[in-house]
């Protein structure tokens, strides 16, 4: 049964730590000598004193993992605080904690002799994990219930314990929770940006781009367009912006090797050199004035994902027809749901994050599998499963004033159910 437990919560952890650049379990229990030997072994995975971590930089992905700690420490203040000044804004820390409200199960066990190692100290609800988080630094990021149904069953063990995790009140009777935060209250430092704009038939909008852009406070600015296939002059308009700008800015003009608007982003991204990577989308439906709320928000240290929300404010007049509100909504509903995030708007084009966790996104999508047509739900589901924290800017959504839109609402519509299907099947209940 403990290994079975271990090999549930190992895949949790695995989720995030297979494309971190390191991870280690931070002051092992004495009485704790099973977790390292289950799924999180292939990671290579070590046991580490927390006096003997030794300081990250910016560019480290790591993942701390504390099993059972807070439930045999008296001062859970303290450590959160200590590991706090390990980490750095893109420290992943993961608490294993045990169910308060199965104390009485423990103490059984405890008393028969089926389970190893002395009895909790303490158990703490998700108010107190919430409130020691906050005092020590930490945001939490997620809460995933591990483990209701003790043994396989001739492999319906599995599936039972997923269906039960996901499934309201009941998923509060799991034998532990894993818990995911992310540090908070870095000291703000000044970041580069890349500004990625995929454009196809948008020759009456490449300079007027420029007239919207404002004064970014960025360290240094990369605008790389990437023309796809266009059958106006679009191409030719992006030269004439190269040359115009290449003082003001970092310019980069490419043509996509393939098509759809996805492909455009990744060939902007794959060539972009800056800190920071977002999108702006050449039609300018999204004010290109409010790229600075999205660095903003990433360089004060709001979330490691920003994503635009067109859905807060009203909208220009023909800017978006009813039947795809209507289908906006129900996207942001159904993959707030899918991911556990609190996400207003799936489907807003601009979308902010660090070219370093994109590179990672690409490894994880070698696994997943390429089906997302638009790059939407991609990113979203990948910055969900890195645990990077998301946070919405809203924005109003004005309406074309040059060409027409790329989207065909029926056909991509379905696309995008498809995608949904795949994303409740390889993450909700993998």
């Amino acid at each position: 049964m403990r290994n079975y437990f271990y090999e549930l919560i190992g895949d949790q952890i695995n989720r995030v730590a297979k494309y971190s650049t390191e991870s280690c379990q931070v002051d092992p229990l004495e009485h704790d000598d099973s977790l390292l030997f289950s799924k999180l072994v292939s990671l290579r995975t070590e046991k580490r004193a927390l006096d003997a971590i030794a300081e990250h930089d910016e560019s480290d992905r790591s993942v701390f993992l504390v099993n059972g700690n807070l439930n045999y420490n008296l001062d859970c203040q303290q450590l959160l605080r200590e590991l706090r000044a390990k980490s750095t804004r893109h420290t992943r820390l993961a608490i294993i904690a045990y169910n308060p409200y199965l104390r009485w199960v423990y103490r059984v066990a405890n008393a028969l002799k089926i389970r190893q190692g002395p009895f909790p100290l303490c158990f703490l609800t998700k108010s107190d994990i919430h409130n020691l988080a906050t005092i020590s630094g930490f945001q939490v990021i997620q809460f995933k219930s591990v483990g209701f149904l003790p043994f396989r069953m001739f492999g319906l063990g599995d599936l039972i314990n997923r269906a039960l995790s996901e499934t309201p009140i009941i998923r509060n009777l799991s034998f532990a929770s894993v818990i995911w935060l992310r540090p908070v209250g870095s000291e703000p430092k000044e970041y580069s940006l890349s500004i990625v704009v995929p454009a196809r038939n948008e020759a009456g909008n490449i300079e007027r781009l420029f007239e919207q852009l404002p004064e970014i406070a960025a360290k240094e600015i990369e605008i790389i367009f990437v023309e796809g296939n266009s059958s106006d002059d679009t191409w030719e308009k992006i030269q004439d912006a190269v040359e115009l700008h290449q003082q003001r800015y970092k310019m980069v003009a490419l043509q996509q090797p393939g098509r759809g608007k996805f492909d455009a982003v990744r060939c902007g991204f794959d060539h972009a050199t800056m800190d920071l990577v977002t999108i702006l989308d050449a039609d300018l439906t999204m004010p290109p004035e409010m790229i600075s709320r999205f660095l903003e928000a990433y360089t004060e240290g709001h979330a490691e994902f920003v994503n635009g929300n067109r859905l807060v404010y009203p909208m220009e007049s023909a800017a978006m027809r009813s039947l795809n509100f209507l289908g906006n909504r129900f996207f942001a509903k159904f993959i707030a749901y899918l991911l556990n995030v609190k996400v207003g708007d799936t489907l807003c084009g601009t979308k902010l994050l660090h070219r370093l966790d994109y590179q990672r996104q690409c490894n994880w999508r070698e696994d997943f599998g390429d089906f997302d047509p638009f790059g939407d739900f991609e990113l979203l589901f990948a910055a969900a499963e890195f645990k990077l924290g998301v946070v919405d800017v809203p924005v109003q959504y004005r309406s074309r004033t040059y060409g027409e839109t790329q989207i065909e609402r029926f056909r991509n519509g379905l696309e995008l159910i498809r995608m949904c299907l795949i994303g409740l099947r390889r993450i909700k209940f993998r």
